[in-house]
């Protein structure tokens, strides 16, 4: 009479691959989560800012903006450019792309933090289908074409 070994469990048999594979996979969700985090916290750091929120608040509220945006105006994907700022002083370098319902453009922003407060040199908006530029500073228009 012969006596069979008892079979082996699936995790037995296949172990030589499977603990490499799950440990190359763990290390590619870890650095993807650690990724989306840094993105996010990035993009929370723009958001957050004074310059982002003051080119915000003076996009949403120019006249000529919304007559050729229509409302609400919103952003459009993700920021670049420079922001750097520790303690009372600063400097901003940053665009923005917007939207609202009938077209898009990008907002930039350049300028300098001292004894707190924000200077603008440059606060304007491009408007994507005539390329006219928006100067939200002196609330003028002019064509860059």
């Amino acid at each position: 009479m012969e006596v069979q070994a008892p079979k082996k469990s699936w995790f037995s048999r296949n172990w030589p691959w499977v603990v490499p594979l799950g440990g190359c996979l763990t290390i590619i969700i870890i650095f993807f989560v650690f990724l989306g985090s840094v993105i996010f916290g990035v993009s929370q750091a723009f958001t957050n800012s004074g310059p982002y929120q003051d080119a915000m608040a003076k996009v949403q509220s120019d006249e000529y903006v919304i007559e050729k945006l229509g409302e609400p105006i919103e952003t459009n994907g993700i920021m670049n450019g420079s922001l750097k700022f520790e303690n009372d002083e600063g400097s901003v370098d940053i665009s923005i792309p917007i939207k609202g319902p009938d077209g898009e453009g990008r907002v930039y922003i350049v300028g300098t933090k001292n004894d707190g407060n924000w200077n603008y040199s440059e606060l304007y908006v491009i408007l994507e289908e005539t390329n006219e530029q928006v100067d939200l500073l002196w609330g003028k228009g002019s064509d860059e074409n």
